[in-house]
């Protein structure tokens, strides 16, 4: 079920010392659940206490950056409903009837588009509504990379074949020319048999602060049109919110600096940093697909991607939370590099109490984790923050 929205939340104990104790000097704020529910099997939270407000009006976010972004930017003059709770696959969420109830009601519905968000995208485009729906990216990037279909299907089988017909509906996307952007498919991608894959845009925009601060001033746009009385307010803290993420966007390319030029190459288990590379100046060479806990890859396949790996000539390769370990190991062990120790924050910011727990911070611990990997020196103590926001 879905999280209501209505405390800061800080940096705490994580599971990643080094640059946990950087951005603790440093923590940003931003709303967690005031009466979360615990887990479910499938990701979801049990039933949480509701924190309803009648005289705030109810705003539903998909999750992820658009959650976080909507909860920095409003805080208290909203009662915000987050519907994929962090660390969840967007792409596996089944809204239970108090979700439906709660998009039903909504007096704003902020997603993401570009099909990030799979089967619930239909859910929250089909339902009954009180008032608009918004898809955040698109809005904010309306011409956005290309990727290949197959690397946008997060390594699962999601039964969401009928929900996907909205990623072809952009005629304003413009694919991205070789010249420009350093994919590991080349302008005309092939599929493992060899056949044209078809592009689709990459939904991952949030990558790159400097898209992160197009999507602030869309949230904010949007909330001052629901709540004008409050837009100084929202106008305000999205300012703010904007030159964090602009010294940010200086703090990366400084920390990347620092990483040899030659070793700016990535391998991740999940293609989603076209955007960020893009900004950096780093070079996609792959994305190894099939590895999440819940796939056992054959001898076969196991030996394609190893293979992947050494003809990249990368010095470590990049999971994400829901990769399985021992396989990625194996992978790394076979073709003779590292796994990055820290994995990246693919879906968003990660839960509370972890590195990446708001955006900004999720930019910063993906930051160190990539220059530290490939042989640079990341200092997350000198990241630029402001001081919690309610």
């Amino acid at each position: 079920m879905a999280e209501r929205r209505s405390r800061n939340r800080g940096i705490g104990r994580t599971q990643w010392p080094a640059i946990a104790l950087g951005l603790a000097l440093l923590g940003t704020g931003c709303g967690t659940g005031a009466n979360s529910g615990a887990t479910t099997p499938n990701g979801n939270s049990a039933p949480a206490a509701s924190t309803t407000n009648p005289d705030r009006p109810k705003v539903v976010a998909s999750g992820g950056v658009v959650c976080d972004l909507a909860q920095q930017i409003a805080g208290e003059t909203i009662d915000l409903t987050c519907l994929v709770q962090p660390g969840r696959d967007p792409h596996t969420y089944e809204p239970t009837p108090s979700d439906r109830a709660a998009i039903e009601s909504a007096s704003l519905v902020l997603y993401g588009g570009y099909d990030f968000e799979g089967g619930l995208t239909k859910t929250l485009t089909s339902a009954p509504t009180q008032g608009p729906k918004v898809a955040i990216f698109e809005k904010a990037v309306p011409s956005p990379l290309k990727m290949a279909a197959h690397d946008h299907d997060h390594g699962h089988d999601h039964g969401h074949e009928d929900d996907h017909d909205h990623k072809h509906d952009h005629k304003t996307e413009a694919a991205a020319k070789p010249e420009e952007h350093d994919h590991d498919h080349d302008a005309d991608p092939k599929t493992a048999t060899g056949a044209a894959a078809e592009l689709v845009a990459d939904p991952h925009v949030w990558h790159s602060p400097q898209n992160g601060q197009k999507l602030t001033e869309i949230v904010a746009a949007q909330l001052s049109q629901l709540i004008p009385a409050q837009a100084d307010r929202y106008q305000q803290a999205a300012q703010t919110l904007t030159s964090e993420l602009q010294a940010l966007d200086r703090w990366i390319q400084t920390q990347v600096a620092t990483v040899p030029p030659d070793r700016r190459r990535l391998i991740t288990t999940h293609d989603a940093l076209r955007y960020y590379a893009q900004a950096y100046g780093f070079e996609v060479k792959g994305a190894l697909s099939g590895l999440s806990t819940e796939e056992r890859p054959t001898p076969s396949k196991l030996a394609e991607l190893v293979k992947l790996v050494k003809a990249a000539n990368v010095p470590a390769i990049f999971a994400e939370a829901s990769t399985n370990p021992k396989t990625i190991a194996t992978v790394a062990r076979e073709a003779g590099v590292q796994v990055a120790p820290n994995p990246l924050y693919i879906d968003g910011p990660g839960a509370p109490g972890t590195a990446g727990s708001t955006y900004q911070t999720m930019l910063i611990s993906n930051t160190c984790t990539v220059v530290n990997a490939l042989g640079g020196q990341c200092e997350p103590q000198t990241a630029p923050l402001g001081k919690s926001r309610s």
